[in-house]
């Protein structure tokens, strides 16, 4: 994706990373940030403060279906004043404002498995659940039971 946005933007763009991993994607120009080095609430506070002197004017997510740095990466759209994206693992990618509101139910949906035919089975799971914990609560509630009954 780095150089996609190099070849379409410019080399005068820079692209700064927030990341879990050690490595540098090849390609990268700019610094990158790992939150291994922002432990703990100072550190969070620390990271916040350092991007938000760098007044970006764009953020981008990456939503891969993995839930890698979720909390990271809804904070720093929270707490940056920058136009946010949504970046798929397709390479698709939308903005987050009410104007695409569509398209953010419809990919939340997905990500959820609420849309095609995975709808089915997943809301016939969600249907269920309240009925099956109800019987593994009712069977557990028996078991024991039979068993204080059988020590006395």
């Amino acid at each position: 994706m780095i150089p996609i946005l190099y070849e379409a933007h410019g080399d005068q763009i820079e692209i700064d990373l927030v990341t879990c991993f050690a490595g540098v994607p090849a390609g990268l120009r700019g610094k990158v940030y790992r939150v291994s080095d922002y432990a703990g609430p100072e550190g969070r506070k620390r990271l916040y403060a350092e991007l938000a002197r760098r007044e970006y004017t764009i953020l981008g997510i990456i939503c891969s279906g993995d839930a890698v740095m979720t909390k990271w990466k809804w904070m720093l759209a929270a707490r940056l004043p920058a136009k946010t994206f949504a970046l798929n693992e397709n390479g698709d990618y939308f903005w987050i404002d009410w104007g695409h509101w569509r398209v953010m139910i419809h990919f939340a949906l997905f990500r959820c498995g609420l849309t095609g035919a995975a709808a089915v089975p997943t809301i016939l799971r969600l249907v269920f659940f309240p009925v099956t914990l109800m019987y593994l609560l009712l069977y557990a509630g028996v078991v024991h039971l039979r068993r204080k009954i059988r020590t006395l």
